[in-house]
């Protein structure tokens, strides 16, 4: 089946809705917090082809709790993880620079991308 660009709108902005003042965590690959980033409301433009870029960006983690990234989980509102992504320094979901952060350093996310494929 191939999703027609007017259902891939729609089902990438119902996942700005669903988000609605969400945040995305990243984690160890044992779920632990390294670093969080809390979105505005809504967090994503408004989808073309498919696609929504996060909204607002560069957002700031001055406190990160520190560890070794292995994922980013986003959460909605009241705390129910929506989606989970891979991180990695090249060929992964999130894109770091080091993967690799220290307690109390500051992390950037700089731009955020949600995809709705055109299926199989």
């Amino acid at each position: 089946m191939i999703l027609e660009t007017a259902m891939r709108n729609a089902l990438a902005n119902a996942f700005d809705d669903a988000v609605s003042a969400g945040y995305l965590q990243l984690e160890t690959s044992s779920d632990v917090e390294v670093a969080t980033f809390t979105f505005q409301d809504p967090a994503f433009g408004a989808a073309a082809t498919g696609v929504i870029t996060l909204a607002g960006v560069p957002i700031s983690d001055s406190s990160a709790t520190g560890g070794v990234v292995a994922q980013g989980s986003i959460y909605d509102g009241a705390d129910t993880k929506l989606a989970e992504a891979t991180a990695g320094t090249s060929a992964a979901d999130i894109i770091m620079s080091s993967l690799t952060v220290g307690a109390g350093e500051t992390v950037n996310l700089t731009a955020l991308t949600v995809t709705v494929p055109t299926g199989a």
